[in-house]
C-alpha cells in the first residue's frame, strides 16, 4: 500500500453507522490534544474526548462529526470513531445545541452540575463546534 492510498474511515455511534468512506486526513482530538491521522499511519488506539473530528474524503470533501468521545483505532489504513453519539454536522440544530450550551452553563455556574450534565454540555458544545467548521468550509 503506498502513501498515496487512500484510508477506509468508518465512524460508528451505538445506535447507527453515521459515516463510512475512504478519506485522505482526519484530525479529531484525543485525551492527550489534536492528532493528524494520514494514510499508512502507525497502528494505535487512544480515548477520545467531545470534540468535533473532521475528516477530508477521497473525493476532497469535508466531512464534520460531532463526537461525544469515545475511540479512535488505526490499523492497516483503516480508522475507526467510536462514540456513544455522533452526528455529522448537517445533521445538527445549531438553536438546540446553544439552547443546551445556555442551559447546562448556568447549572454549572450555579454550582449543582451533575457528571452527566457536564457531559451533555461538552458534546453540545462540540456539536456547536462542527456545526461552525462546517459553515466556515463552505463561506
Amino acid at each position: 500500500m503506498s502513501m498515496a492510498d487512500p484510508m477506509n474511515v468508518e465512524v460508528v455511534a451505538a445506535d447507527r453507522k453515521v459515516w463510512e468512506g475512504t478519506a485522505t486526513n482526519v484530525i479529531v482530538r484525543t485525551t492527550e490534544g489534536d492528532i493528524g491521522i494520514l494514510p499508512g499511519h502507525e497502528p494505535m488506539l487512544a480515548a477520545l474526548v467531545p470534540c468535533a473530528a473532521e475528516i477530508v474524503t477521497g473525493e476532497g470533501r469535508r466531512k464534520i462529526v460531532a463526537l461525544e468521545g469515545g475511540f479512535l483505532s488505526v490499523a492497516q489504513n483503516k480508522v475507526s470513531l467510536v462514540s456513544q453519539k455522533a452526528s455529522l454536522s448537517d445533521e445538527i440544530s445549531t438553536e438546540e445545541a446553544q439552547a443546551e450550551v445556555d442551559r447546562l452553563t448556568k447549572v454549572l455556574d450555579d454550582g449543582d452540575a451533575t457528571d452527566e450534565e457536564l457531559h451533555r454540555l461538552h458534546l453540545a458544545q462540540a456539536q456547536l463546534k462542527a456545526a461552525a467548521k462546517m459553515k466556515g468550509k463552505q463561506g
